[in-house]
């Protein structure tokens, strides 16, 4: 087994090491179907996880450098250990971020666009990433826009 190739494939996916193993164990030592293993596995993970509840989590304000667009996000998950991680706390501000640059009406716009930290997925794509990373349930419940406009 490659180390450095279940290295790299952690650093991609954040999958545990025995998950890792098994995925290039089933794609003959081949990293590319070894990291599509891994997603579908994800996605799979992501529907069970998505009929838990979620109690915990965070709000987070972004005001814009101007101070004439703010938003505030509310990030649902499951347990007050994620709300605490310094990864899930990033990803409620990448969002708020997202959504002062794109300003989508509501969250099901939001969650088609393409995310503004990482254009190969779209919003919903990266938080079902956060929630195998975690393995809870992470729900974006709602997001307040507000731009003080110059008319």
């Amino acid at each position: 087994m490659n180390i450095e190739a279940i290295k790299k494939i952690r650093e991609l996916t954040s999958a545990s090491i025995s998950e890792i193993k098994k995925a290039l164990e089933a794609s003959k030592g081949d990293e590319k179907t070894a990291i599509d293993i891994l997603k579908k596995k994800g996605s799979e993970i992501i529907g069970k996880k998505n009929a838990r509840s979620a109690r915990e989590g965070i709000i987070d304000v972004y005001i814009h450098a101007d101070g004439k667009i703010g938003v505030m996000v509310e990030l649902l998950c499951e347990t007050d250990f994620v709300a605490r991680n310094s990864d899930f706390k990033s990803l409620a501000h990448d969002l708020a971020m997202h959504i002062a640059a794109f300003a989508p009406k509501d969250i099901e716009e939001l969650k088609g666009q393409e995310f503004l930290k990482n254009s190969s997925l779209s919003v919903k794509d990266a938080i079902g990433e956060a929630i195998a990373k975690f393995g809870e349930n992470i729900i974006l419940n709602r997001f307040c826009y507000l731009n003080l406009k110059n008319d």
